[in-house]
């Protein structure tokens, strides 16, 4: 019974082993054209329309939620009077049916008495086809600013919808992020810079295998890094990456599609709609929606400044927005009018990525959590790793390291075990045989026995 329990447990350990190399595989794809990747770790959650039961929302956590025609959506935050908050949402149209320039949501964090902290816009622009958009607020501790105090605050997610659009739910995915403590928070500018290389970069080069598939979700977007690469894209999709991009880089970023085979060329407006959002999901900026004709055609990002904590400072979107470090992420759609046009096969794309800069120093306190660029992000952009695989790689790494600690643990224990039986043997040989007493019985009973 002993052998075959020690047998059962040293299976048991290797099953483990295996089971945990296993863990990575999991990576969450989407089905198809128009589908997004939620995190499956969002909590649900339901936004209410009075303040006052609106749920408490808990910081460094997703949500999934929703919101209907033209819904305005209460959801609570608990603050102190030291912490930055920032809560994003990203907009998921489903169920079809079209959407109006100017459609959307506005998303605003608000005291209990209703006066803004900060707000921004996710709309439908000129590119007015359903795809996720993305827009944050925040709380932000200014000596001169409002919403300084300890209490109660609200997010205030409001949808827009023209008479002529779309009154169908829309799924929301919520995300709620405190930022790290300042390391001197007396130290550094106050001001945002006013100028910064504004010089597009050469073209990257192309690596020999520079095919990567984007994700279906901000949670499984590719990871990207400095290159030129190249994926393909359906009519109706949105194709997710991001690029690490560290204290004082900037980021680059050109997308472009391929000339069509077709034998007629038609002309489709706004059919290529890429974006860029911050560590937070905070929009930062968007390209013009390119129109398609079947050559082939590239559109660039405005030069952006490189990140900087000052850059919160600027009165504008676009430079406010590039305020941590951390991952950037790109989202790329591709209109459904294309298919009417060219057919439903997808069309070639290509991502033209460069970071610029020296990497600086941190400006937080301890662990800067997202707010960082670590060795384990730049391994996963330049393996190409989705943001579920490389969460998966971390996992099973951690749980490797606690199988193999358990296991140091066990076999310590089984040394020492065999190493007191061995003592205790070689004492008994060295004393010689017991000497039987009481009529031959064992000195602790039983039948005579030899030791």
């Amino acid at each position: 019974m002993r052998r075959r329990s020690r047998m059962r447990g040293a299976l048991a350990a290797v099953a483990a082993v295996f089971a945990v190399a296993a863990l990575p595989g999991q990576t969450y794809a989407a089905e198809g054209a128009g589908t997004y990747t939620f995190d499956p770790d969002a909590e649900s959650v339901t936004g209410a329309e009075v303040s006052a039961d609106a749920v408490v929302l808990k910081p460094d956590t997703v949500y999934k939620s929703a919101i209907s025609g033209s819904q305005k959506l209460y959801y609570r935050l608990n603050l102190d009077a030291r912490t930055n908050a920032y809560v994003s949402a990203v907009v998921v149209p489903k169920g079809g049916g079209k959407v109006s320039y100017g459609d959307g949501v506005t998303v605003s964090i608000r005291d209990s008495s209703d006066d803004e902290c900060s707000s921004q816009d996710a709309l439908f622009g000129s590119a007015q086809y359903l795809r996720p958009i993305a827009a944050y607020a925040s709380r932000r501790i200014d000596k001169d600013g409002n919403c300084q105090d300890a209490g109660t605050y609200y997010v205030l997610v409001e949808r827009e919808s023209k008479e002529a659009s779309a009154q169908g739910e829309w799924d929301l995915e919520l995300r709620y992020v405190s930022e790290p403590e300042l390391a001197n928070p007396s130290a550094g500018p106050t001001d945002a810079p006013t100028s910064w290389p504004s010089a597009s970069p050469p073209p990257p080069a192309a690596a020999t295998d520079n095919t990567r598939h984007g994700g279906a979700g901000y949670y499984d977007a590719t990871s990207l890094e400095t290159g030129e690469w190249k994926d393909r894209i359906e009519p109706g999709q949105t194709l997710f990456y991001r690029v690490p991009v560290d204290w004082g880089q900037q980021i680059f970023a050109t997308a472009g599609l391929s000339n069509s085979t077709s034998a007629k060329n038609p002309f489709v407006g706004s059919a290529l709609a890429m974006s860029l959002e911050n560590p937070v999901l905070g929009h930062v900026d968007e390209v013009s929606p390119m129109s398609y004709a079947g050559t082939p055609i590239s559109v660039p990002f405005d030069p952006l400044p490189p990140v900087a904590y000052e850059n919160r400072y600027d009165s504008s979107d676009d430079v406010s927005a590039m305020r941590f470090a951390g991952w950037y992420y790109l989202s790329v759609s591709l209109s459904p009018a294309v298919a009417e046009a060219y057919g439903d096969k997808p069309i070639t794309l290509t991502l033209q990525i460069s970071v610029k800069g020296q990497a600086g120093r941190t400006p937080y306190k301890g662990d800067a959590g997202i707010f960082a660029v670590t060795q384990g992000d730049k391994d996963a952009a330049r393996e190409g790793q989705s943001g579920a695989q490389a969460a998966a790689d971390s996992r099973g790494s951690s749980t490797m390291k606690l199988v193999a600690a358990a296991g140091i643990g066990a076999g310590t224990v089984l040394v020492l075990w065999m190493g007191l039986w061995t003592l205790i043997a070689r004492r008994r040989a060295a004393a010689g045989p017991a000497v039987p007493t009481g009529g031959g019985q064992h000195p602790y009973g039983g039948p005579p026995r030899a030791w």
